[in-house]
């Protein structure tokens, strides 16, 4: 398989809403796989298609938790139900999140601690997970991908300032800015 180049904030398909899958074929399990591969290399917990210039409702996790529980799959066209967000100010050591398209950066950010994932696995077939903490927070992160959103669109006033002069610091927010896991090193 391959790494694929992951796009940097300001691409245009980071900020638009993503097309259903239609089907599950040969070129679908390649994009899986290549990013899969390229979600290890960078590495990340988490990668939706849009990171890779894909336009399709589509992300892959891969992430283990505390207990050593290895959490992996693909989730096609999912549905997310998610609890109410918690109300005040998140905890900028345990609940600061990063992203691989805005490579090298983390920031506090509250999100609902229970999220209940409907999707299609990659062999066709249609699940259902209830999760919690840290899980729940990657499938809204890479749910929000989906819809056009980044993690950055979602900080509080003082945090989203500081992702912006961060964009604007490395010249990010214009299309056709990548990186490539493994090859490029992104310094500040």
């Amino acid at each position: 398989m391959a790494v694929l180049p992951i796009r940097i904030t300001g691409d245009p398909v980071l900020h638009s809403r993503a097309q259903e899958v239609e089907e599950i074929d040969e070129s679908l399990f390649t994009l899986v796989h290549d990013m899969e591969d390229t979600m290890s290399a960078a590495p990340g917990v988490g990668l939706a298609a849009p990171q890779v210039g894909v336009p399709l409702r589509l992300f892959v996790y891969n992430w283990r938790d505390e207990e050593g529980v290895l959490h992996r799959g693909t989730a096609i066209n999912p549905q997310l139900l998610i609890s109410p967000p918690p109300v005040g100010v998140p905890d900028p050591d345990d609940e600061s999140e990063g992203c691989l398209s805005i490579p090298g950066e983390r920031f506090p950010l509250l999100r609902s601690r229970t999220a209940l994932l409907r999707a299609v696995e990659l062999d066709g077939k249609p699940y259902e997970l209830l999760v919690n903490g840290w899980l729940a927070r990657i499938f809204q992160h890479e749910f929000d991908h989906l819809d056009g959103i980044l993690y950055a669109d979602r900080l509080d006033d003082a945090h989203a300032r500081a992702a912006q002069r961060t964009v604007r610091r490395r010249k990010w927010g214009v299309p056709g800015q990548s990186w490539l896991p493994g090859r490029d090193h992104l310094e500040d």
